[in-house]
């Protein structure tokens, strides 16, 4: 077996420019080297070896508050006599367990004067005080480890039986208040800078101080610059497409099939014998009631489908515990109205025989309507005259709008308010609340396109004619007469402006004491 080596292994230094940490100890080399076990006994050389360099190695002190001053503690046979290494496990390389073992008693006792010199060399830690001295003082004595296993401080251990911790606090004096002049103790400067070129540079976004971004304002998911830009792109998207639908159109109708198509359905066909000719006043009222009702309507329905916090809540008097929030009691409301007037509407219209102008009496319509759309597509408008009968596929769309539509908003509306019965389970798995909601909705977008599609064209295919047919009752058989009469637009213009003074008055400050009329209203 390989000895320990004489001298441990040396490292970097503690200091810049300094030597080798830990120092050499020739002292205690050479202290140990006479008092060597025999040749042939290896094994006790290599102890001795061991036990002269750990007490040439400076040893840790203990606090003061864990031994009595001058108390003594036998030495560890790991440091003395030992293999000369700490063990891991030992928290405290000072921490002695019993008396040396006899083989090393001799080289234990050689290099007590090695191990004073190297304890009292020792490293110096943190001060005790901010901005005093490190601890302990220089030149204070350090415990060391006796020969005969007793360990103390450097005037001699204790008698007695050995404590099994060493303590310096019989050994160390206290530490010396501070002076006036411990707080203007110079401080260590800042760190030397590279010795080697700069190759990065922070640059100038890096030292610019920059303003914190505010949080933008939304409209529903996207900020208004974003929706600007979403509108755009799909204004030029639609134009394309139009675009291309007009030219696809034309070409259609110049070729020799669509000229015969268009010469056997003109867009139109004959109404029943009988049907009346031109439309009643009370046709008028009902048109402008039935927008104004559906323009509050699918105002209120947005609004409670995106209103999170509602501003006040409507009870029934007969049922307090039963509550909804303003805007869901306003838009039922209108619902009523809107049901009111559509009745009225629907009994008129076959008393009065108005209903063979809407509603289909030939087969001959679904071809008529695809001429009346191609016309329509090539911006070659087809010539009618609503004042006598509308074209297919007017027909069409009025009769969806009034038979189709409108039942299915009525009915899938009234699954989903309280007029419902909640505790009918019978009728509630014939018609289940989620089928309601997948038709409500759709069913108010299709209102809404079809808002947008025939306003547009009674604007774009005569707009004097039309008002005065829907607005003022007034017409003639010939298309073009009546053609300068404004009183239709008129009317038309009263009606957007009572339009825009009940949008700007449906809001709780006039909306809540109607609402009292009818239940009680709390709000927030």
């Amino acid at each position: 077996m390989a000895s320990t080596p004489r001298t441990p292994r040396r490292g970097l230094p503690r200091v810049p420019g300094g030597a080798p940490w830990p120092p050499t100890a020739p002292d205690a080399t050479e202290a140990a080297a006479p008092d060597a076990a025999p040749a042939g006994d290896a094994g006790a050389g290599a102890r001795d070896e061991g036990g002269a360099v750990a007490a040439a190695l400076p040893l840790r002190q203990e606090s003061s508050d864990r031994a009595a001053p001058g108390a003594g503690a036998s030495a560890d046979p790991d440091i003395v006599g030992g293999s000369g290494r700490i063990p891991d496990d030992d928290p405290d390389p000072v921490t002695v367990s019993g008396s040396a073992a006899p083989s090393s008693a001799a080289a234990a006792a050689a290099a007590a004067p090695a191990s004073a010199t190297a304890a009292a060399a020792g490293r110096r830690g943190l001060p005790r005080e901010p901005g005093g001295e490190p601890w302990p003082p220089a030149g204070a004595p350090r415990p060391v480890v006796d020969p005969d296993g007793s360990a103390g401080s450097g005037s001699g251990g204790a008698e007695g039986p050995n404590p099994s911790r060493v303590s310096d606090s019989a050994a160390l004096p206290e530490p010396a208040a501070p002076g006036p002049d411990a707080a203007a103790a110079p401080r260590p400067g800042p760190r030397a800078p590279l010795t080697v070129p700069r190759t990065v540079w922070p640059g100038m976004a890096a030292s610019a101080p920059r303003a914190p971004r505010g949080e933008q304002r939304r409209l529903g998911p996207y900020t208004p610059l974003q929706w600007l830009g979403s509108i755009a792109v799909l204004g030029v998207f639609a134009l394309a497409l139009a675009g291309i639908a007009v030219l696809l159109a034309r070409f259609v109708l110049a070729l020799e099939p669509g000229q015969e198509f268009l010469a056997a359905f003109p867009g139109e066909y004959e109404l029943p014998e009988g049907a009346p000719v031109g439309l009643p006043v009370w046709l008028n009222w009902s048109h402008f009631l039935n927008s104004f009702f559906l323009l509050f309507i699918i105002r209120s329905g947005w609004q409670v489908r995106r209103e999170k916090r509602p501003s006040a809540f409507w009870s029934p008097r007969s049922n307090r515990k039963r509550r909804i929030s303003l805007a869901l009691w306003f838009h039922q409301a209108i619902d009523i109205l809107w049901v009111a007037n559509g009745v009225i509407f629907v009994v008129l219209l076959f008393a009065t025989g108005q209903w063979m102008r809407i509603v289909p009496t030939s087969w001959e319509v679904f071809p008529n309507a695809l001429s009346a759309a191609l016309q329509y597509v090539s911006l070659d408008w087809p010539t009618e005259n609503g004042w006598v009968a509308y074209n297919s596929l007017q027909q069409l769309s009025y009769f969806a709008i009034t038979f189709v539509a409108a039942p299915l908003a009525i009915v899938s509306g009234v699954r989903l308010s309280g007029v419902w019965p909640k505790d009918a389970e019978r009728l509630n798995r014939l018609y289940p609340v989620e089928w309601a909601r997948k038709i409500h909705f759709p069913v108010m977008l299709f209102f809404v396109a079809f808002i947008v599609v025939h306003v547009g064209l009674v604007l774009a295919t005569g707009a004097l004619r039309n008002l005065n047919h829907m607005y003022a009752a007034r017409g003639s058989v010939d298309p073009g007469a009546y053609t300068g009469d404004p009183t239709g637009l008129l009317l038309f213009a009263a009606s957007l402006l009572v339009m825009a003074v009940g949008w700007a008055a449906a809001r709780p400050a006039v909306l809540v004491p109607i609402a009292r009329l009818f239940g009680d209203v709390k709000q927030r």
